[in-house]
């Protein structure tokens, strides 16, 4: 999305380092960021403070009006109605947002040219040679990302998942994610992502992808 009145999405999401607003609400970022992906029109209510076809309009400037989608967002998917207005368990918000909520509210999120598709939370195993079930996971994610469907990833240590990534889309063999911690583009190439040397916000291991069904 651009033009004249119109910031070029991601890139603007980018340039201003947006980033999760405390340590529980990585989840909750990477659905919006990924909203925004998905829905440019959506996108321009929080670059511009103004929706183009509805005119809801938000305060503030950029950072706080993300701000204010994302803590809206963590609040909505941990709460006991799901984003389809089906009854769900809460979840207690101080950890974070759990796998299926996130495809809940990945099924609902879509746009003009790309309506909603149903997403599943998948686990990524280790197993296998060489972290070959891995392999297939990260080929999985160059495929759907590459689609322009962007995919919401779990990492951790060893022992659990810790943090919540959006895969955005191939760059020359690599895996362009959003890492919202830092607000920054980080590229995983394959044998990070096979070896669980991510490296992303201090966490290695992928856990969990989030993909449509």
């Amino acid at each position: 999305m651009s033009g004249p009145d119109q910031p070029d999405w991601p890139a603007v999401a980018f340039r201003e380092r947006l980033r999760q607003p405390d340590q529980r609400s990585c989840g909750a970022t990477v659905l919006v960021v990924a909203r925004m992906l998905l829905d440019p029109a959506y996108a321009q209510l929080v670059a511009t403070g103004r929706h183009p076809r509805t005119g809801v309009t938000l305060a503030g400037d950029v950072a706080g009006r993300f701000r204010y989608e994302v803590l809206g967002m963590h609040h909505r998917v941990t709460g006991a109605v799901d984003a389809a207005g089906h009854l769900q368990v809460p979840w207690p918000r101080a950890l974070g947002t759990p796998p299926w909520a996130v495809a809940h509210q990945m099924s609902t999120t879509g746009g003009a040219d790309l309506p909603p598709v149903r997403y599943v939370a998948r686990p990524v195993r280790p197993g296998g040679a060489g972290g070959a079930d891995r392999g297939r996971v990260f080929d999985r994610l160059l495929a759907v990302t590459g689609d322009r469907r962007p995919v919401p990833v779990y990492v951790g240590d060893r022992w659990l998942p810790r943090h919540v990534v959006l895969a955005l889309g191939p760059v020359e063999g690599r895996l362009r994610c959003y890492e919202p911690a830092r607000g920054q583009l980080v590229d995983v190439d394959r044998a990070s992502f096979t070896g669980a040397r991510l490296g992303l916000a201090g966490w290695d291991r992928p856990w969990c992808v989030v993909v449509p069904a």
